[in-house]
């Protein structure tokens, strides 16, 4: 079981990952500044907020149902299409976005790569003379999924043959719950230092994947598969038993994201439940329509989450 008191300590970790980029924000906008300063010339743009009625004139005029930033996996950095695009393209959305598609929520919450990115979007955003309305946030599905991914199985022909509960616990309940509380930590304090307030933060469970061994592009040499070599080191060979399976584990992920928004310490944090929006259908491959690949939607299925986040944004 997760240890209840590290939730203190999880989140003055990323509140210390954010002062640590704060600073550096800091120390960068200065030198931005006095590089400015030292050009014989520079330009200098405004932008104009114009009613219906052009009661104000717009030196650069721009229309958008808001600015949005994020951070997270592939579901936010899919080449072509994923949730931040449509969101954009669908939805008139304006999305500063810091993802990185292969990012486990562990290297978003300690290795500051992304948070400083997602600094640089607040800035960028405010340069603008306008106020994001929320935090997308997606990650965990790295942590589960890849090369590792067998050693959360019991050898298929074991009497306990199945997910192996203490290590599904560890990685789902203390590993990945610890990275999310250290990630909201520092994203609330980002938006407390830069904007003077707290933003909502929207985080999203997965749906349902089925490990049918297919990979981006079809696989090798490119990314992919990344569940069903681990379940064929452990002899699962029955895609349906193996689905299902993957709708337990998935079950759980969403089961510990709908506790942490219950947590006190969050109360800025939304929870998007993504399960039954695409199809795991696998009659007749039904599922394909909706999923890529084992772990991205098609285009089609990519649409459809982005409705869902629509809809609560």
């Amino acid at each position: 079981m997760a240890d209840p008191d590290n939730t203190a300590a999880a989140i003055a970790i990323g509140r210390n990952q954010a002062d640590e980029i704060l600073a550096l924000r800091k120390a960068a906008r200065a030198r931005r500044a006095a590089a400015l300063a030292t050009r014989a010339e520079t330009i200098r743009f405004t932008v104009q907020a114009a009613t219906k009625t052009g009661a104000m004139a717009a030196a650069v005029s721009h229309l958008t149902a808001g600015f949005l930033v994020a951070a997270g996996d592939s579901w936010f950095d899919y080449p072509f299409h994923d949730v931040l695009k449509l969101l954009e393209d669908n939805y008139g959305y304006n999305v500063e976005s810091a993802a990185h598609r292969g990012d486990p929520i562990e290297a978003m919450a300690y290795q500051g790569g992304q948070l400083d990115k997602l600094a640089r979007g607040l800035e960028k955003i405010a340069a603008q003379g306008a106020k994001p309305i929320a935090v997308l946030l997606s990650g965990g599905g790295d942590d589960i999924a890849g090369a590792e991914f067998g050693m959360l199985l019991n050898n298929a022909t074991s009497a306990i043959g199945g997910w192996n509960s203490e290590i599904v616990d560890g990685l789902l309940n203390q590993r990945i719950l610890t990275a999310y509380k250290s990630m909201l930590g520092a994203i609330t304090h980002l938006c407390q230092q830069d904007l003077g307030h707290t933003l909502p933060i929207l985080v999203h469970g997965y749906d349902y994947p089925v490990p049918d061994g297919r990979g981006f592009w079809g696989g090798w040499p490119f990314p992919g598969p990344w569940l069903q070599p681990g379940f064929r080191e452990k002899l699962f060979t029955d895609l349906p038993r193996n689905a299902a399976l993957m709708r337990d584990i998935i079950d759980r992920f969403n089961a510990m994201l709908a506790a942490l928004v219950q947590m006190p310490d969050f109360p800025n944090v939304r929870y998007v439940d993504l399960r039954g929006t695409l199809s795991s259908d696998l009659a007749g491959n039904a599922y394909q329509q909706s999923w890529d690949n084992e772990l991205h939607p098609t285009k089609q299925g990519f649409t459809r989450i982005a409705d869902k986040f629509a809809s609560v944004l």
